[in-house]
């Protein structure tokens, strides 16, 4: 006989909270989640790192055109290796930008210039942060034994790199809800000028290197809730009204 399929409904049976409910498992997953710096040296088995790598792999993408590459580091001579030329390259960066130091001053006008050309590579975070990783005071990816590389194919429609942030965020909830720490890296774009890593890495057109994350077992209990900026929303409401809600 053959078996009759029950239609499933619009919601698949998943009802919403009623107000004031307490969080459900994925949201639970997402504000308790942090970038982790500090790690045990416990590698990550290859099931869990396939696991996650799924989770990003069925991310949404603009015209499901899916522009993702994922490569996997966990040998730690290579991941040493490509640390030291991040630090190499921030060395460099730090030597040609900081006009703080005494008898440089003449040097800010070519910072300046740079930070108008691209203001958010040279915005104040990042750019204290090459400060930091190039005096080896910040780790690159902290120690953690697994980096995934992100590469995006950009003959994509739309915006490649968004699609890359977006299978990059289930990967790092994730690994999350597994017990693992994660930590956004991308200062491994500076490797772009290393002809050393792209032949190894193997990035050729239409692939572009984006970013990169540290994967691990955290070393200790991660801190509580990170404070967050609360931003007014601006509300059109069904009615026609507009307010603003925070």
């Amino acid at each position: 006989m053959k078996k009759t399929l029950k239609k499933k409904s619009a919601d698949n049976g998943v009802q919403p909270p009623k107000k004031g409910a307490p969080f459900n498992a994925v949201e639970d997953v997402i504000f308790r989640r942090r970038s982790v710096r500090y790690y045990k040296k416990k590698q990550v088995p290859e099931y869990l790192i396939r696991r996650i790598l799924e989770a990003g792999r069925f991310a949404p993408s603009a015209g499901n055109a899916q522009p993702w590459k994922f490569i996997v580091v966990q040998d730690r001579e290579m991941i040493d290796e490509i640390t030291a030329d991040v630090v190499s390259q921030c060395k460099k960066f730090k030597k040609m930008l900081d006009y703080t130091q005494p008898g440089r001053e003449r040097r800010e006008w070519f910072a300046r210039f740079l930070q108008k050309k691209m203001p958010n590579k040279l915005h104040p975070i990042p750019f204290g942060a090459i400060s930091l990783i190039a005096d080896e005071k910040l780790g690159a990816w902290h120690g953690a034994p697994t980096v995934i590389v992100l590469l995006a194919d950009m003959r994509a429609p739309g915006i490649p790199a968004i699609d890359i942030g977006i299978a990059g965020q289930n990967i790092v909830l994730a690994a999350h809800s597994m017990g693992l720490g994660t930590c956004w890296m991308s200062f491994i774009t500076t490797l772009e000028r290393e002809k050393k890593w792209i032949d190894r890495f193997g990035i050729k057109y239409p692939y572009k290197l984006i970013t990169s994350i540290a994967v691990g077992y955290p070393r200790g209990v991660p801190d509580g809730f990170v404070n967050r900026e609360t931003q007014a929303i601006d509300w059109f409401a069904e009615d026609g009204t507009f307010k603003v809600v925070y």
